[in-house]
């Protein structure tokens, strides 16, 4: 039987809690709060609950808290306020010190079993939830410190260096191509066809974590084969057709292969998220040899990429509250971007119109 230790100066009290509870529990009592300590001392891994009143001569119970906070006890068992007081403000005060409960004075046999059993599997559910969540906590140390020892040998090999070199061109190469479409344009027609080019090259943190998560093996060929992301570009665009008019220029440019294509401005994915998607394979001119590299292009409007931005805090955040909710806000956004989108572009071709 677990032991409990009862901590009281009223000796009636302790012997009236010893019979309500022996015949499940293995009781220990103390008159004050020294000799609570002195106990705790001695017994503290067998203790599987204190039963503490406030009120005690010499060391009261706060003292006695107090004292079991600074030794670090208290992540060791729960500690139930045995107590006359019934004013909020006392209770307020021993629940922000730690104090895992109430019993209040007279005791009742039922209510002082079951607050004790509750707040013993409560406290012990929550240092198996500790006790998980440090493991997982463990386990992502040691993958994070195995990513980090591959990724420095990555860093470290000339041939990676070279490979990274190469998609930091293809991303030049596409972000050149694209800027000199947004200069005809704004000569043919007197306006530009995207506002930005936002560009990343992924981490050999990130390179190595998807091919592990994935299954590669983590070589400069499976990089290669295997990952189409690693070279990224984000176009930026006023309106839903200069999406598709820009992308139709680059992707019919001869030298540029269309590897994949994803719509989801026609087809959006159930959340509400929408851009246009191609992984293309775009040459680059090296000093002694033109090769085709992978970019991933996405393009969007500049609502749709403000929604993506919202949505990713979302779902990279950790514990966020009413996140069901969120969610189905996100969608109801995603929905009136759309609208907005395509008025604002009959507005704009009106006033284009109404110019000729």
């Amino acid at each position: 039987m677990q032991k409990i230790l009862v901590v009281d100066d009223v000796e009636l009290n302790r012997e009236l809690l010893r019979y309500i509870l022996e015949e499940e529990y293995t009781i220990e009592t103390a008159a004050d709060g020294k000799e609570a300590i002195q106990k705790l001392q001695e017994s503290r891994e067998e203790t599987g609950a204190v039963l503490l009143d406030l009120q005690m001569p010499d060391m009261d119970g706060f003292a006695v808290i107090s004292e079991l906070k600074e030794r670090g006890w208290m992540q060791s068992f729960p500690v139930l306020v045995i107590s006359g007081e019934y004013t909020i403000d006392v209770e307020n005060r021993c629940l922000e010190l730690g104090v895992s409960d109430f019993i209040h004075k007279p005791f009742g046999t039922s209510v002082v079993r079951n607050r004790i059993r509750n707040a013993m599997e409560l406290f012990s559910t929550r240092k198996k939830l500790e006790r998980k969540v440090e493991e997982q906590a463990e386990a992502l140390r040691e993958q994070n410190e195995i990513i980090r020892r591959h990724t420095e040998k990555l860093r470290q090999k000339k041939s990676f260096n070279r490979l990274m070199m190469e998609y930091r061109s293809v991303i030049m190469e596409v972000e050149t191509r694209l800027k000199v479409l947004n200069e005809e344009f704004s000569q043919e027609y007197n306006r530009n066809p995207f506002e930005a080019i936002e560009s990343r090259l992924k981490t050999p943190e990130s390179i190595f974590e998807k091919l592990d998560r994935k299954g590669y093996p983590v070589t400069l060929e499976s990089i290669r084969e295997n990952l189409t992301d690693v070279a990224g570009l984000r176009v930026i665009c006023s309106f839903p057709d200069d999406i598709y008019r820009l992308a139709e220029l680059l992707t019919k440019q001869d030298d540029i292969i269309i590897i994949r294509e994803k719509d989801y401005i026609k087809n959006p994915k159930p959340n509400g998220y929408r851009s246009l998607h191609f992984i293309l394979s775009v040459p680059i001119f090296l000093s002694n040899e033109k090769k085709y590299m992978n970019a991933e292009v996405q393009f969007r409007t500049i609502a749709m990429d403000f929604w993506a931005s919202l949505e990713h805090k979302l779902k990279y955040k950790k514990n966020v509250g009413s996140a069901d909710e969120i969610v189905a806000m996100l969608k109801d956004c995603a929905d009136s971007i759309e609208a907005l989108d395509y008025q604002m572009q009959e507005i704009r071709n009106k006033i284009d119109r109404s110019r000729q």
